[in-house]
């Protein structure tokens, strides 16, 4: 009888516990929650980029700050927070590359594009300015200028920081026509240190002129980099171009590039016009110092 009954109670089916309902709603919650933090922190957090260049006309470091590309709107990062970080990171000299508004922007975007640089020129150091191909009005010039920016419309002007001579010359082309000639302008003055401020980059054109430094912005480093260094996702209508076997040029998204004579740098800029799409690319202000060059 014992038996028996030890046999019904092995042969009667288990009962399965309770499946929890909602499990795969949960997990999907996590995955969106997930993506939108990686989006936020790629879009609307700034890193401070900083890198090193040396000279031999340098005799004294100069630390500068590079900025580029706001687009004042409601993608932008916090102009307090700019001015905030610029203040920390104590430069010399300020460079601001231009599409700090995007074009038939309103009133109050354009003054608040203006009022950052203002912020930025009353901590103190000189601010330099050269627009884009977005930030072009006269009005906003003269607004700038009446705030003591100095808007390098095609102009030279020679200065002097931490006992260094300094040449800056900025250009305001939103395009380069093929016969594009910096020469036909500029002079380098082999006495001074020559700094290029442009917005839109020409990596050709400059290594020809050959400044000691050339600093660019407009590309906003690709938008969407790929991981481990390996490039934009698009770049000049080409696909994963540092993946391409198709592509051989050099894709100037961001960074520096070494041409005779000097250096060309790109920043990738602040802005996420015309949608905040950036990946593996956060908006940045870019700190370059520059050293003498070591005694050989």
């Amino acid at each position: 009888m014992g038996d028996k009954s030890k046999e019904n109670a092995a042969e009667q089916p288990q009962e399965e516990a309770p499946k929890k309902k909602g499990g795969f709603f949960k997990r999907f919650i996590w995955f969106i929650l997930i993506l939108l933090i990686i989006w936020w922190f790629n879009n609307f957090t700034m890193k401070t980029t900083v890198g090193e260049i040396t000279s031999d006309k340098i005799v004294n470091p100069i630390r500068i700050a590079v900025l580029s590309d706001y687009h004042a709107d409601k993608f932008s990062i916090n102009a307090d927070t700019v001015v905030s970080r610029i203040e920390k990171e104590e430069p010399d000299i300020v460079f601001i590359l231009g599409d700090m508004y995007t074009r038939k922007s309103s009133e109050d975007k354009i003054e608040i594009a203006v009022e950052l640089m203002a912020d930025i020129a009353e901590l103190g150091m000189p601010v330099y300015f050269v627009p884009g191909e977005h930030d072009k009005d006269s009005f906003y010039f003269d607004m700038l200028t009446e705030k003591g920016i100095k808007v390098m419309k095609y102009k030279t002007e020679n200065i002097q920081i931490n006992e260094n001579k300094l040449q800056i010359m900025g250009i305001t082309n939103a395009y380069y026509s093929p016969t594009f000639d910096l020469s036909t302008q500029f002079e380098n003055d082999n006495e001074r240190y020559n700094i290029v401020l442009a917005h839109i980059p020409n990596y050709e054109k400059f290594a020809d002129f050959g400044a000691d430094l050339t600093l660019c912005g407009d590309t906003h480093g690709g938008m969407m980099q790929l991981p481990f260094g390996k490039g934009p996702v698009y770049h000049n209508g080409n696909w994963f171009p540092e993946l391409s076997e198709e592509v051989t040029e050099e894709v100037y998204d961001k960074g520096f590039f070494r041409y005779k004579g000097g250096w060309m740098f790109i920043t990738s800029g602040l802005g996420n016009n015309p949608v905040p799409a950036r990946l593996n690319n956060r908006p940045e202000i870019a700190i370059i110092e520059i050293k003498p060059a070591k005694a050989k």
